[in-house]
């Protein structure tokens, strides 16, 4: 049985390493609910079927270039991505500001989630709550259920995924049997509905929206016995979340003529629709409400050395990303998957520049891991990393040329060697 919180703060020992299955369906899960739907939904709305299907193509060799890489970096070191950042450039304090980052990314996710489920409410009413109303309402249950460690949250994520995927593959063979050959043909001749996204666009949302996913990787990884595994792991992932569910739901949004996630499943499937989106996402948002106060708890204690309390941390994530729903962060959908395509790269980008190419810290994590612990020798804070991930992330954001995510992956990378390399005794 596979548990992330296992060995947080040591060496996973090879003896507790588990199977390919095992830690290959905890690493699918990332990929395989509600929000990758919504992704290929917004691709299948904005890009016609050939040029969105590229954006996958090229958006799935990016992540799993750099989630083979991080991936493998866990399973060799047993360490957790959080453990493993300390090593790589950015030291204790940087590994805490990475844990926050993720956080308020996770904020984010809930905000989003939390819409999806308003949306749904307010439909079941017949709009008689307004979204507003509903988006408080779904807000205000799930942070107390999350709070509050209500035991029926753990029942529902255990049905969510695999109900999920069962709603896919019905409204799949719903839609699109039939005359095959004529529907296909028209499927592929079909223009967008909403406004145009570029190529370099799809790519860089593509990135953003599994991009969280390859730095918490290493959680998973170092549960894995060989660099085979990892790979095994890192192709399943991508087969499962990219090019089925975002690929069935780019084919299912072109066929109803809508990127509506609710108007889809109450359209195709009704209540039971309903009931599964429903159920996808209290047990997203469960997990993001979870890590998000963790993440933020561990970062305040790590940077001032006071520890908040479970409850009131969480009520008060859960309050302000339920504001985030009702101020409408639904519609910035895209953009908030921007955002993640050219933050994250960069700190995936420095980590794997020091692990495999300036190894600064690989002796004493080899003769650590002999010895079977942690090194004695822990970095303060990388300012290298901090900067050149900083660096990274405007590059992205602000030069137009090229793909954003792959522009704020190189240039931290760069400029993170270039600084190791000209200011050697710089942390």
């Amino acid at each position: 049985m596979l548990k992330i919180e296992h060995c947080p703060l040591s060496r996973m020992p090879q003896q507790q390493r588990l199977s390919l299955l095992s830690v290959a369906v905890v690493h699918m899960g990332m990929l395989t609910a509600l929000d990758q739907f919504m992704l290929g939904a917004v691709l299948g709305s904005s890009m016609t079927l050939t040029d969105a299907f590229v954006v996958i193509l090229i958006g799935s060799l990016i992540f799993g270039i750099v989630t083979f890489g991080l991936g493998f970096a866990g399973m060799r070191e047993g360490l957790s991505g959080s453990l493993l950042a300390r090593w790589c450039g950015f030291g204790r304090i940087g590994s805490v500001l990475i844990g926050l980052v993720i956080a308020v990314s996770l904020l984010g996710w809930f905000g989003i989630q939390n819409a999806i489920f308003a949306k749904s409410l307010n439909f079941a009413s017949g709009n008689k709550l307004g979204f507003g109303l509903s988006a408080a309402i779904s807000g205000t249950l799930l942070t107390t259920l999350v709070a509050f460690g209500f035991r029926a949250l753990r029942f529902t994520a255990r049905i969510a995924v695999p109900m999920f995927i069962l709603l896919v593959a019905y409204i799949s063979t719903i839609v699109l049997s039939g005359d095959s050959g004529q529907r296909w043909y028209k499927l592929l001749k079909l223009p967008h509905s909403d406004e145009t996204l570029s190529i370099s666009a799809g790519i860089t949302i593509v990135v953003g929206g599994a991009i969280v996913a390859s730095l918490m990787t290493p959680d998973l990884t170092r549960y894995t016995k060989s660099g085979k595994h990892v790979f095994g792991i890192t192709l399943l992932t991508i087969i499962a979340g990219e090019f089925v569910i975002n690929g069935l739901a780019i084919l299912i949004t072109k066929a109803l003529n809508t990127a509506d996630v609710v108007t889809i499943m109450s359209q195709a499937a009704g209540g039971a629709g309903l009931f599964v989106v429903v159920c996808s996402t209290l047990r997203v948002n469960d997990l993001n409400l979870y890590s998000s106060s963790l993440g933020i708890i561990n970062a305040v204690e790590g940077i001032t050395g006071k520890k908040l309390r479970y409850p009131p941390t969480t009520i008060i994530i859960g309050i302000l990303g339920t504001l985030f729903s009702i101020l409408g962060i639904l519609d910035r959908f895209v953009d908030f998957l921007t955002v993640l395509g050219v933050v994250f790269p960069p700190i995936l980008g420095v980590m794997l520049v020091d692990y495999y190419i300036l190894r600064s810290y690989r002796k004493v994590l080899d003769e650590s891991k002999q010895r079977g612990n942690l090194p004695n020798e822990t970095p303060t804070i990388g300012w290298a990393a901090i900067i050149a991930s900083i660096v990274g992330s405007v590059i992205g954001l602000t030069i137009e040329w090229g793909v954003p995510a792959i522009n704020s992956l190189l240039m931290a990378s760069i400029v993170y060697w270039l600084i190791k390399c000209t200011f050697k005794r710089l942390p």
